[in-house]
């Protein structure tokens, strides 16, 4: 790493760090003692506007953000206590697991950027440093999140579809696998951004310290390969994580409802004391509807867990294509300010739905109920 002396001049040795000074709005570039004198534009949103937006999105955010990771904690408590003999505790708790530390990435983010505003002299540009080390393993994390529900959605799928075979296949052991190389594929890519942008020490002449900054690389291959991994790991596998979410979703709702068709049949057959044509299920013993109930039960939560997530994952499909097909749509762009809003948006809907599940958790799993209650000391 090149430590840079106030003396040399910064775009001289970097071409790249004249062209962020020139950018149409390079977000807390220019600030001195008040940040409310830079009157950068930003594409569409001036400044006092994109700050006034920012700040609300942060503060709300960073409530939500501490609920998540309470919520998430003891989420992962609770399955830890239930054990991993169920698949289904397994993924439930690689899901927990990321939701926590999409929270602990965003409030890191929200950390450096409300520090910037107020004027805290921090040892590095709040931005664009946020932007390596937080926003864009925050980003790939979210794909990982994406996949781990649309497995959780596909094995309920097969359960119903082909119980007998899939409990043979989907075991505990072949569960943890799975989630190993979804990480793998999904979140570790993030870390190939380094090959594009690199850490340099630069001169802030506001400040007059040197601080730590990020540069993107102008290396050909440096970008290509930046460009491939962002479309297959940023936009290609988080968009079909999110249609297998939606068609599983889709499938087990339709099988909710056979269900709840076939109990209003037995129902009604029983109060008549006539036995359903066509229906041999209806003589079920009353195990075999007890596991039907069981069964259902999870069913159930599946679906609440994937309808919240393809509602909070919408934006975040609309903000990849734009990313694809705008090429000033990104950190370094002249939609900058657009591009930074829109993350937080998306972030801020994303940790709505990962502090939330726990919620569904207690409403309609009897287990985790019963152990959530013990370990908060709510039966004694």
């Amino acid at each position: 790493m090149y430590v840079h002396s106030p003396e040399e001049d910064n775009t001289t040795r970097y071409p790249a760090l004249e062209q962020m000074t020139d950018n149409p709005f390079h977000l807390w570039e220019g600030h001195n003692e008040d940040p409310s004198a830079v009157t950068i534009a930003s594409g569409i949103l001036s400044d006092e506007q994109l700050y006034i937006i920012l700040l609300f999105i942060i503060y709300t955010s960073q409530v939500i953000n501490n609920c998540a990771i309470i919520a998430n904690s003891l989420s992962i408590a609770v399955f830890v206590k239930l054990g991993f003999s169920e698949p289904s505790n397994i993924s439930l708790t690689a899901l927990a697991i990321c939701d926590f530390t999409l929270a602990v990435l965003l409030t890191w983010s929200n950390l450096c950027f409300l520090l910037t505003y107020h004027n805290v002299r921090l040892p590095f540009h709040g931005a664009n440093v946020t932007f390596l080390t937080g926003g864009a393993q925050w980003a790939f994390l979210s794909s990982t999140v994406a996949w781990i529900t649309a497995f959780i959605s596909f094995e309920r799928c097969l359960c119903i579809l082909v119980p007998l075979k899939v409990r043979r296949l989907i075991t505990p052991r072949f569960t943890f696998v799975a989630m190993l190389v979804i990480i793998l594929l999904t979140f570790c890519p993030s870390f190939f951004i380094y090959i594009r942008y690199k850490f340099v020490w630069v001169f802030n002449p506001y400040h007059n310290i040197t601080i730590l900054n990020t540069i993107p690389l102008n290396d050909e291959f440096a970008i290509l390969f930046d460009k491939i991994s962002l479309v297959i790991c940023g936009v290609i596998q988080p968009v079909l994580a999110f249609l297998i979410v939606l068609i599983c979703t889709v499938l087990l709702v339709g099988q909710l409802r056979k269900t709840s068709s076939w109990r209003m049949l037995v129902t009604s057959a029983k109060s008549q004391r006539v036995q359903p044509k066509e229906n041999p299920a209806a003589g079920s013993s009353a195990e075999e509807v007890r596991i039907s109930q069981k069964e259902e039960r999870l069913v159930r939560m599946v679906v609440a867990i994937a309808t919240i997530f393809i509602v909070s994952y919408i934006p975040t499909c609309i903000d990849l294509l734009c990313y694809v097909v705008f090429d000033e749509f990104n950190q370094f762009g002249v939609y900058r300010g657009l591009f930074i809003v829109s993350g937080y948006i998306i972030s801020l809907g994303q940790t709505i739905s990962g502090s939330v599940n726990i919620l569904i958790y207690y409403k309609m799993a009897s287990k985790f109920r019963s152990v959530f209650r013990r370990l908060v000391r709510l039966d004694c």
